[in-house]
C-alpha cells in the first residue's frame, strides 16, 4: 500500500495496531485520539484515507463526515465504531463513508478495505443527504456485532433509498417487521405513511384500490406474502403493474424462505421476480450466539427506563445458560424473558439459577426440521454459504471469502475437538489427523481459548 492514513480512535491499543500494522504495509500514518487533531490535519491537507471511531472525548466521528466530505471530497473515510446497531450503519451510509465497520473488527479485513480506499482516492464522493431531528431513532432494538447481522445493516443501508421492491424473510420473532420499519423510517419517504397488510385485506376486488389510497405513496409492507391465496396473489401483481399516480415502495415479508415457497409452488413465480428486487435474511437468533449478552443488556436497560425496575445485568452463570438456549421465539421471546426477569429478579445481577427458571417456564423449543438432521455436512456448509451470497443481494461479498470460511470452520472444529478430548492437544491432534505443532500454531493464530478471529475491541 502506497499514502497516508489519518487514524482516530481514542483507544491506544488500537491507535498502536492500526500504526504498526499500516506502517508494515508501505504506508505512513498520523494518529490521534482527538477529532480536533484529526480535522486540523484534514483541513492542511494532510493523508490520503481516514479512519475514525464514532464515539471520541471531543465528538462523534460521524458528525465529522460532512466536514470531511465538503473540504475534502476526494478524501475516504472508514468508520469503525462499537455501537453495534442498525443505525450506526445508515447512518455511516447516509453521510457517504467509504467504508464501515463493526467492533471489535478483523485486521486483515481492515487492511484490505483500506487497500481498496487508497485506490479509489481522487474520486470525488456526492455531498451526504442532510438529517434532521426528527430522523433520529436510537432506540431501534436491531443491535448485533455478529458478521452476518452487519452484513445486513449494509444491505439495509444500500437499499434504503432506492425504489427497489424489497422481500424480508426470517424465522418468527426475529425482526421483520423492524426491518420493514427502518428502510421506510429512514427512506426518502419517511414523511410518507407506512402501511402493514395482510392476505385478507386484499381478497375482494376493491382491495388494492383501498390499500393505495391508503399508502399515498409511502411505503406498503404485506406480511406473510407465501401464505395469501393464489388468486389474491395475481391481484398483488397487478397491483404491482398499475399502482396509480402514487405508486409505493413494495416490501414483502414472510417466514419462509421465498425462493423455496416459488419451487414449491405456494408463491406465484411472476409475483416473486416482481418482489425480488433485493432480498434480506434476518437470522436466527440461534445462528448469531454472540449477540444474546448485547440483546439483553439493550433489553434490560429499556426496562430500567420504564421506572418499574433497578438496573440489572446478566451473570457469567446466566450467560451461558442463555447462550445454550434455542430460543424458538427469537428476539421476540428473549426481550420477553428480560422483561419478566427485570422484574422479579432479587438482585442488580441476574443469577444462573433465575435465568433457568425463567427458560424453564417457556414453552418446550420445537425439534429441528427432520431435513435439518438428516443433511450431509456438504449440504448444511452450502446452504449457510447461499444465504450469505444472498445477504449482499447483487453486490459481491468482500474480497477474502476464502480464508474466512476457513477460519470460521477451524475455529469451532478444534474447540468442540479439544472438548471432546479434554484439552489433550495431543489426542485432539491425533483426532484431527495433523501435526501436533500444527494444532499448537492454529491454537494461536485462531486464538481459540479467547476468540475466534484476530479481533481488536
Amino acid at each position: 500500500m502506497d499514502g497516508t492514513v489519518l487514524v482516530a480512535d481514542d483507544d491506544r491499543t488500537i491507535r498502536t495496531v492500526l500504526t504498526q500494522a499500516l506502517t508494515r504495509a508501505g504506508c505512513k500514518v498520523h494518529a490521534t485520539s482527538s477529532l480536533t487533531t484529526l480535522m486540523r490535519w484534514v483541513g492542511e491537507g494532510k493523508g490520503d484515507v481516514v479512519i475514525t471511531d464514532v464515539a471520541m472525548p471531543d465528538g462523534n466521528g460521524l458528525e465529522m463526515l460532512p466536514k470531511i466530505s465538503l473540504d475534502r471530497p476526494d478524501m475516504p473515510v472508514i468508520v469503525i465504531s462499537a455501537q453495534n446497531t442498525i443505525m450506526t450503519a445508515i447512518k455511516a451510509a447516509e453521510a457517504e463513508a467509504f467504508d464501515y465497520l463493526p467492533k471489535p473488527f478483523d485486521l486483515p479485513d481492515l487492511m484490505k478495505r483500506t487497500a481498496r480506499a487508497l485506490d479509489r482516492k481522487g474520486a470525488p464522493r456526492a455531498a451526504p443527504a442532510s438529517r434532521t431531528a426528527s430522523d433520529e431513532r436510537d432506540d431501534l432494538p436491531l443491535v448485533g456485532r455478529t458478521p452476518v447481522m452487519q452484513a445486513l445493516y449494509r444491505l439495509v443501508a444500500r437499499v434504503m433509498n432506492t425504489d427497489l421492491p424489497v422481500l424480508i424473510w426470517g424465522e418468527s420473532g426475529t425482526g421483520k417487521s423492524l426491518i420493514g420499519r427502518a428502510i421506510h423510517d429512514f427512506s426518502d419517504r419517511r414523511s410518507l405513511p407506512f402501511v402493514t397488510v395482510t392476505g385478507a385485506e386484499l381478497q375482494d376486488l376493491e382491495g388494492p384500490a383501498r390499500v393505495l389510497a391508503r399508502v399515498r405513496g409511502g411505503t406498503l409492507l404485506i406480511d406473510e406474502i407465501a401464505d395469501i391465496d393464489k388468486e389474491v396473489q395475481a391481484r398483488i401483481a397487478r397491483m404491482m403493474d398499475a399502482p396509480g399516480e402514487y405508486a409505493p415502495r413494495f416490501l414483502a415479508a414472510s417466514q419462509s424462505d421465498l425462493a423455496a415457497a416459488m419451487k414449491a409452488g405456494t408463491l406465484r413465480r411472476d409475483l416473486y421476480y416482481r418482489l425480488s428486487g433485493a432480498t434480506l435474511h434476518v437470522p436466527a437468533l440461534r445462528d448469531r450466539v454472540e449477540d444474546i449478552d448485547l440483546l439483553a443488556a439493550h433489553f434490560l436497560e429499556k426496562a430500567e427506563g420504564t421506572g418499574t425496575t433497578g438496573p440489572r445485568h446478566l451473570s457469567e452463570g446466566a450467560s451461558k445458560v442463555f447462550a445454550n438456549y434455542p430460543w424458538p421465539g427469537n428476539v421476540r421471546q428473549l426481550e420477553h424473558a428480560m422483561r419478566q426477569l427485570a422484574l422479579t429478579s432479587r438482585a442488580a445481577e441476574i443469577s444462573q439459577a433465575e435465568a433457568e427458571q425463567v427458560l424453564g417456564a417457556q414453552p418446550s423449543p420445537e425439534p429441528l426440521s427432520t431435513q435439518a438432521n438428516t443433511e450431509r455436512l456438504g449440504q448444511s456448509v452450502e446452504r449457510h454459504l447461499r444465504r450469505y451470497f444472498d445477504q449482499h443481494g447483487a453486490v459481491l461479498p468482500p474480497p477474502g471469502l476464502y480464508a474466512q470460511i476457513l477460519r470460521e470452520v477451524e475455529a469451532p472444529l478444534i474447540e468442540i475437538a479439544l472438548g471432546a478430548t479434554s484439552g489433550n492437544q495431543a489426542k485432539c491432534a491425533d483426532l484431527l489427523g495433523i501435526n501436533r505443532n500444527t494444532l499448537r500454531k492454529k491454537i494461536t493464530d485462531l486464538d481459540i481459548e479467547v476468540t475466534r478471529g484476530r479481533k481488536m475491541m
